[in-house]
């Protein structure tokens, strides 16, 4: 069975646009209605092409490695490695006897090895005395010490009197006559204010510096060697045979190769 319309065959109604927005909750037309599927974004054949675009793989850039972190790392492990390191050497070293110590220095001499003799304390004599071993390390002396209060004679002292501050610990510097002032310098910076010290030039030494503590002796081409601080602080006041707490004041200040006889008694004996 047909149904007609008025007017005329049937036919589908026409739209007329009326300039409206199509009304809340309404599907403009045209407009997908719901649950239509949507667009898969699959690319399209173009005219020319062969078939679909292949999706480009993205290229990953390689990033170069951060050595920053690497090396800081690295600097403090090598530092805590160099601070436990010298931990254990400095312990290793204290734990060492002054004698110990006095042996590593390169190139000393021990008089106390070679000649124990030499090395015996208390042989007080008058008038001048031979040494064999110059400047002399050990063996008699002048009854009166030379001044060891960190003093520095500008020429010789006498040998006799230098030997007894050696005695009492004591850690006498030589030097060549010609010696550069500022290696001269260099040395009195190291002796004075320094009780058990002293400083004078010598004649007639085979090296440009001579040390002498009782019973050894160190010889040196400059004032820079390391070795001359070293011998001083292991051999000043260790090296003592009689009296390593004995003033060291009160002795010859005058400089001169004589020893000096017959003086009163408070300078034949440092006071303790």
């Amino acid at each position: 069975m047909s149904i007609s319309t008025p007017g005329g065959p049937q036919r589908r109604p026409t739209v007329v646009s009326t300039g409206k927005k199509p009304a809340a909750g309404r599907p403009a037309a045209g407009a997908s209605k719901p649950g239509a599927a949507k667009s898969t974004g699959t690319p399209r054949q173009t005219s020319g092409g062969k078939g679909p675009r292949k999706p480009i793989t993205p290229v990953k850039v390689s990033q170069g490695r951060s050595w920053g972190p690497i090396a800081l790392f690295v600097a403090v492990g090598v530092l805590a490695v160099s601070i436990i390191g010298y931990g254990a050497y400095a312990a290793f070293q204290g734990s060492k006897s002054w004698e110990q110590r006095a042996a590593d220095i390169d190139g000393i001499v021990d008089f106390r090895e070679k000649d124990p003799k030499l090395v015996q304390g208390g042989q007080h004599q008058q008038g001048a005395i031979k040494y064999d071993v110059l400047p002399p390390v050990a063996g008699p002396h002048n009854p009166a010490w030379q001044n060891c209060m960190g003093d520095v004679y500008d020429a010789p002292i006498a040998n006799e009197h230098a030997v007894h501050s050696l005695e009492h610990g004591t850690v006498w510097i030589t030097y060549r006559p010609d010696l550069p002032a500022d290696q001269v310098s260099k040395l009195r910076s190291k002796v004075q204010g320094v009780e058990k010290a002293m400083l004078s030039p010598f004649e007639g030494l085979d090296k440009p510096i001579s040390l002498q503590a009782w019973g050894y002796q160190l010889k040196v081409d400059n004032a820079d060697d390391s070795r001359i601080d070293e011998f001083i602080k292991t051999l000043r006041v260790n090296a003592s045979v009689e009296g390593p707490n004995a003033n060291c004041g009160q002795g010859i200040t005058a400089t001169g190769t004589a020893p000096r006889d017959n003086l009163p008694q408070q300078q034949q004996q440092p006071t303790q």
